[in-house]
């Protein structure tokens, strides 16, 4: 896979493969074009799995506002997080909600 070379913004790269890649993607069209794209669920576990890079404070406001609006469900967090081998290290924060 090539990597974007972009001045800015400035850009982290990291690549997934297996059912972390293939899981989660939704369709969507937008201006007639059909766009691929996580769903958020994927995106929050994305989020707690590189809470190292990107922060913790990060991970938990993605988790908080995606369980606030509806967008997603914590049924379908944990099953994501499973799914990357991450629902022993996102439970807690999950309870903690």
């Amino acid at each position: 896979m090539r990597h974007p070379k972009l001045d800015a913004p400035p850009l982290r790269v990291t690549t997934l493969s297996g059912a972390a890649y293939a899981e989660g993607i939704e369709e969507h069209i937008i201006e007639g074009v059909t766009v691929r794209i996580y769903g958020v669920a994927k995106t929050v576990v994305d989020c707690f799995r590189f809470r190292n890079k990107i922060g913790l404070d990060v991970a938990m406001e993605a988790l908080r506002e995606s369980l606030r609006s509806g967008k997603t469900t914590i049924n379908e967090i944990n099953r994501f997080a499973k799914l990357v081998r991450l629902g022993r290290a996102i439970r807690p924060y999950l309870e903690a909600l």
